[in-house]
């Protein structure tokens, strides 16, 4: 691991030197992969799910940024407090009448039923939003620096940044609270996590909640850089899951 750690190092030095926008702008989408796929990778590693509709909830959370930007003049970095909650209940209404009853099915039932919550979600935002794209002017975003010659926007930052927080606060909520413990617990042996009083059912709504809540923060930081459409979530549901199955 150490070696492997240095040569990261040693690359990414080299890579400043010879192609420093290559860097910088790699940094700065894989934050943006990174923070839409913790969500994915907690629901994973705990309820042993894949989770076909996440990018579709992300694309759910954005839209909601955007309705509360335009109705209350609210910032989408501010507006993804709310949404984040909103979220969490709405993950947990999903949880409750989809996903836990499939939960000790084959892999495949569970992957046709949330293919199908992602089609719902989507035709449904079609059919109130229609499918024209939408997306907020903020000036903020624009922000650029310069190191030498080099010139490139700061704003995406952001998006690392975030993918830290999460998982500082996921690692932190898994190792220093009751719910967590329990949460690795259930996710290690549910059954005998369940032996010695744990609640299985209500750790996976749980977590579920918990994971749609991080999806929903991270669909107000999405709408502040890039447009919202129907069909936006699907692509990065893919990306999720890629990276998900190669750390996993």
């Amino acid at each position: 691991r150490d070696r492997g750690i240095a040569a990261a190092v040693v690359f990414a030095a080299v890579l400043l030197i010879v192609k420093p926008t290559a860097l910088i702008y790699g940094v700065q989408r894989a934050g943006i992969y990174a923070a839409i796929a913790i969500p994915m990778a907690l629901i994973l590693g705990i309820v042993h799910i894949v989770n076909l509709a996440h990018g579709e909830m992300m694309m759910v959370a954005a839209y909601l940024s955007y309705f509360l930007a335009r109705t209350f003049g609210m910032d989408p970095l501010l507006s993804a407090i709310p949404t984040g909650i909103i979220m969490f209940l709405f993950g947990l209404l999903i949880f409750r009448t989809t996903i836990q009853h499939t939960l000790k099915a084959p892999e495949l039932n569970q992957l046709i039923l949330t293919f199908g919550v992602a089609m719902v979600l989507s035709q449904t935002i079609n059919l109130i939003a229609t499918s024209q794209p939408r997306k907020l002017s903020l000036e903020y975003v624009t922000a650029n620096a310069s190191i030498g010659d080099v010139s490139f926007g700061i704003y995406d930052f952001v998006f690392p940044a975030l993918a830290i927080v999460f998982l500082i606060a996921l690692l932190l909520f898994l190792k220093k609270t009751k719910l967590g413990k329990a949460a690795m617990a259930v996710g290690q042996n549910p059954n005998g996590a369940a032996i010695v009083g744990i609640n299985v059912q209500l750790t996976y709504a749980a977590i579920f909640g918990i994971a749609s809540m991080l999806v929903g923060i991270f669909g107000g930081f999405f709408l502040t850089k890039f447009s919202i459409f129907p069909a936006v979530g699907g692509s990065y549901t893919m990306k999720s899951f890629c990276l998900v199955a190669v750390s996993y």
